[in-house]
């Protein structure tokens, strides 16, 4: 609450020179004035109703631009998953060609997208038989929200673990240059590995 007051009135009234008969009349404010106010906070309330309008649209237009980011993400993995696919499955038919003997087969599931290279040997020494089991998996990962690239690869030779790596890429800094160099990498690994015990 606020009070308008005629500083000559107060003054008076303290330095006791009002006279008992003397009516006071309040002031008050003139029609314009009250149409003034009145106007200016009809003014700002419509200004606080449109920047509250124009926050919710900001809020929502954020909201879209995540969704489409994500959306963009997401079609951007499917690229990579599919171009890392196919040179997962070439690698590994000519991991097949130099060794005669794997079983290859494309692994398309809950798991990932890839190719498998497997391979059963029997070992006949010393009156004894022993199944020897090689194999070569590489998978790319399904979309996450971690919004990362994930690429598994486990080999196997002769019964023992060579292989058990999990290689990561952002999305957003992804290449597929530089993954199929790290395809490219374990496959020749592998590769060495089975030809020396192999």
């Amino acid at each position: 609450m606020f009070c308008v007051c005629d500083y000559e009135l107060l003054n008076r009234f303290f330095a006791g020179t009002i006279n008992q008969d003397e009516t006071i009349e309040r002031p008050r404010l003139a029609e314009s004035s009250k149409e003034s106010y009145m106007s200016n906070f009809d003014e700002r309330l419509q200004k606080a109703i449109n920047r509250g309008q124009e926050s919710r649209a900001a809020e929502g237009q954020a909201a879209g631009k995540k969704e489409a980011t994500k959306e963009e993400l997401r079609s951007l993995h499917s690229q990579l998953r599919l171009a890392l696919s196919e040179h997962i499955e070439g690698c590994l038919r000519k991991l097949c060609d130099h060794f005669p003997g794997f079983d290859f087969s494309t692994v398309v599931n809950e798991d990932g997208w890839g190719a498998r290279i497997t391979r059963d040997d029997i070992n006949l020494g010393q009156g004894n038989h022993r199944n020897l089991y090689s194999r070569l998996e590489m998978l790319v990962k399904p979309f996450s929200d971690a919004h990362i690239l994930e690429l598994t690869t486990k080999g196997t030779i002769r019964n023992k673990e060579s292989l058990n790596r999990n290689n990561f890429r952002f999305l957003t800094e992804a290449t597929e240059e530089a993954l199929v160099e790290i395809i490219d990498n374990l496959v020749i690994e592998f590769a060495q590995q089975y030809s020396a015990n192999g």
